[in-house]
């Protein structure tokens, strides 16, 4: 996988869906849901810099491409779901948010886990 332009869709899809966010749904979302969107834009941002940072590591041999792998599963999830309630989906699809956020605390560990065993 490629996944320095995997992070750099990425960026631009967060950079678009932040815009879009600030513009076209502002005016008739209600404050939970633009919070929803901005919750969702913040972690889709951090999360495809990082992604960007272990497409380097992976690129200089320093990671596997597990945590991109598990991070990028982890924004589909994470941040899909709170776009998908901020547009109106039913509210129940919160309760898979965590399952993404679950998966991106798991592909940093796993960055961790394997910087520690280089390191030894």
């Amino acid at each position: 996988m490629n996944w320095l332009a995997v992070a750099a869709v990425n960026m631009a899809a967060a950079v678009g869906l932040g815009a879009f966010g600030a513009h076209a749904i502002k005016a008739r979302a209600s404050i939970e849901q633009l919070g929803w969107w901005q919750t969702g834009t913040q972690y889709f941002f951090y999360h495809a810099l990082g992604l960007l940072f272990i497409a380097i590591l992976i690129r200089l041999g320093y990671s596997t491409q597990t945590p991109a792998w598990l991070i990028q599963a982890g924004i589909i999830i994470f941040c899909g779901s709170l776009y998908l309630m901020a547009l109106g989906a039913p509210r129940w699809f919160g309760a898979i948010t965590p399952i993404g956020g679950t998966l991106m605390i798991i592909g940093w560990l796993w960055l961790a886990y394997i910087a520690i065993r280089q390191s030894s």
